[in-house]
């Protein structure tokens, strides 16, 4: 299933081949590109070798295009992006900015899908009308 992902300020295409490719500034003001895996529930990223990201660490995420901080205003440790599904629908994607947290909400109007072992930190924050 191929999806593309967009920055939910200038639109700009954030995903590269098999990446979402982001820029994230860590709580000690240190920064890195990272490269998250596109499909929904699976946390596996790439970044250089000398960033350490530690469990806890609240990661903001930036659209590496115009730079807009990508937190979103449902919860301070959520980020945003765009999905377009094969279905051609845009999802809003939240997932969570602290590391070694595993949580996504894929959101269409009122109905949501969760993903992750740590989806439930966040559910008081949707509508819980789950997607079929």
């Amino acid at each position: 299933m191929y999806s593309d992902y967009k920055c939910p300020n200038c639109r700009g295409n954030l995903r590269l081949g098999h990446n979402i490719i982001l820029s994230a500034i860590k709580n000690d003001k240190s920064g890195a590109i990272i490269m998250l895996h596109p499909e929904l529930g699976n946390y596996s990223a790439d970044y250089h070798k000398e960033t350490k990201f530690n469990e806890g660490d609240l990661v903001t995420f930036y659209c590496p295009i115009c730079h807009h901080d990508l937190s979103s205003h449902k919860h301070e440790n959520l980020a945003i992006v765009i999905m377009i599904g094969e279905d051609n629908k845009e999802y809003d994607i939240y997932f969570s900015q602290v590391a070694g947290e595993y949580s996504t909400v894929k959101m269409l109007g009122e109905h949501v899908e969760l993903y992750g072992k740590h989806s439930d930190n966040y559910v008081d924050y949707f509508n819980l009308s789950m997607m079929s």
